[in-house]
């Protein structure tokens, strides 16, 4: 399941078979350190693509075979070496963290989807090479998922996106349902943001459905894990419904009852 920190980012769980966890704990430190120099701290823009820039040569170092350095790309290193992990998806993830560090608004949902290619897509084609599974069907399903997920961590995260000074809500949904920024900027949650909002979940509720399939061509741990990552973005989906959209003032927090519905969910969806 997703975690708070980078939410689109299936952490090595307990689901996860034992060989997985180290190669799948290293891609998400590399991910998480890598996310945190865009997000961060206090740093200039120009100091942080400095410090991507870095991350860059790390990973080409790895492709020559030299000393990857201090961790978190030692244990990425091994991780490549030993699961033969494509670089090129740590690229783009490197590339979108870039660009969220010069690009705060999108114009339109292709756009949006060019962000998330980058994202989120990586880390679910990552799993799938470790997995064995990198056939077109299953890449595609993969990258809905993720895309899906993605954007489930934007409409929770709308409020605190904001503060940043990102808006990942397309302006040309903003202008088809009549919000404005300033009214983000108020928080102010009412019908016409609640239909914006309930739109993008739409759009996302879709994708997760439309991976979720994935979970068929995999079996054991792996296909649990895959059906409780796509359970935990319907939920969170759900529970911003619930509270009538209003982000900016409640912010989905999965609870113990949350974690066993969605196990519920999980194990009957593996029945049918």
């Amino acid at each position: 399941m997703p975690v708070a920190h980078y939410e689109n980012f299936p952490v090595a769980s307990r689901l996860l078979p034992r060989k997985f966890r180290a190669p799948v704990e290293a891609i998400y430190r590399f991910a998480r350190a890598a996310d945190d120099i865009a997000d961060e701290g206090d740093a200039s823009p120009a100091e942080r693509l400095e410090a991507l820039a870095r991350y860059a040569g790390a990973l080409d170092a790895i492709e020559r075979g030299e000393p990857a350095g201090p961790e978190p790309f030692a244990a990425l290193a091994a991780a490549v070496r030993a699961h033969r992990l494509p670089l090129q998806p740590l690229r783009d993830l490197l590339d979108a963290f870039a660009q969220d560090v010069t690009k705060t608004r999108y114009r339109d949902r292709a756009e949006l989807m060019n962000y998330c290619r980058r994202s989120a897509n990586p880390v679910g084609r990552l799993l799938l090479h470790l997995y064995g599974m990198t056939d077109a069907t299953s890449i595609e399903r993969s990258d809905a998922i993720c895309t899906g997920l993605q954007l489930t961590n934007f409409w929770q995260d709308v409020e605190s996106d904001w503060r940043r000074g990102r808006l990942y809500l397309p302006i040309e949904d903003l202008e088809r349902f009549g919000v404005s920024e300033a009214q983000i900027a108020q928080g102010r949650c009412d019908d016409r943001f609640r239909a914006l909002l309930l739109h993008e979940i739409g759009q996302a509720r879709a994708l997760l459905l439309a991976g979720a399939p994935l979970a068929r061509a995999a079996a054991g741990r792996i296909a649990l894990e895959l059906r409780m990552t796509v359970a935990g973005g319907l939920r969170v989906l759900e529970r911003i419904e619930r509270t009538g959209c209003d982000v900016f003032r409640h912010r989905p927090r999965l609870g113990p009852l949350d974690w066993t519905l969605m196990l519920w969910r999980a194990a009957a969806h593996a029945r049918r």
